[in-house]
């Protein structure tokens, strides 16, 4: 397969974006966004089961998309499940890719500048999967189904896509939970590592006001995708952390 050049300029400003200015808190918390994961239980043990929940539906030597990829830390899951695919890693933040592209990855891996929203602007082939990891949160409720729609038309007849999300919505236990977490926690380390704390009370306000699990599975379904399912992370994460399996049809 060729696979095609990252592009060198910015995505086009006119472009629908995510939700306005997060790009840049993002490239705000670059410099300390790989420690901060770091000290998240089993941030990149879930990663690397949703990168396996794809790989298991695809075998090897396919190629796969990663949507919202940030620093690279769901490409390095995906790369552990299927090292033998071709990756191509998007997203909207220019200093998380500064982090991600200083890192050692094989030519398999093209890192790639837009935001999901341009997915049909970078002329990529069809591919075989996606995942999706903390990505949909970022679109506004309004364009989630159009995005849901453009990774369906960006996949081949019969593809799957894997989607790992935060939601409690209509689950008041757990919205304390995370509440407590956030607040106790991930704000206050923030703080002392001189991350960016306003992306971190984003991160708390954007999974209380996520889509329910059921209405997001329903997106799926009308965009387009079926055999839709869903899982659960287990500990305290259960109810709060999922990840969403749908798939394109064959005959589409």
């Amino acid at each position: 397969m060729n696979v095609p050049d990252a592009p060198t300029s910015r995505p086009d400003p006119a472009a629908p974006a995510t939700t306005p200015g997060l790009d840049r808190d993002f490239d705000r918390a670059a410099h300390r966004y790989d420690l901060l994961t770091r000290l998240n239980p089993g941030y990149h043990r879930h990663l690397a089961a949703a990168a396996r929940q794809l790989a298991d539906r695809l075998g090897t030597g396919h190629a796969v998309l990663d949507l919202g990829c940030g620093s690279g830390s769901s490409t390095s899951a995906l790369l552990g499940a299927l090292p033998d695919a071709t990756v191509f890693a998007i997203d909207a933040s220019a200093r998380m890719l500064d982090h991600a592209r200083a890192k050692p990855w094989p030519q398999t891996v093209r890192l790639l500048h837009a935001a999901a929203e341009q997915l049909p602007d970078l002329g990529l082939p069809r591919a075989d999967g996606a995942l999706a990891a903390y990505l949909f949160r970022n679109i506004p409720a309004g364009g989630r189904d159009h995005v849901l729609r453009l990774v369906h038309e960006q996949l081949r007849p019969g593809g799957w896509l894997v989607i790992q999300e935060y939601s409690v919505a209509g689950r008041r236990l757990r919205a304390l939970v995370w509440t407590l977490v956030c607040w106790m926690v991930v704000i206050p380390l923030a703080f002392v590592l001189r991350g960016s704390p306003r992306l971190y009370t984003y991160l708390w306000r954007s999974v209380i006001d996520f889509d329910s699990t059921e209405r997001f599975a329903a997106r799926l379904v009308e965009a387009g995708f079926i055999d839709v399912a869903r899982k659960d992370v287990r500990g305290w994460q259960r109810g709060i952390l999922h990840t969403f399996v749908a798939r394109r049809p064959v005959a589409d």
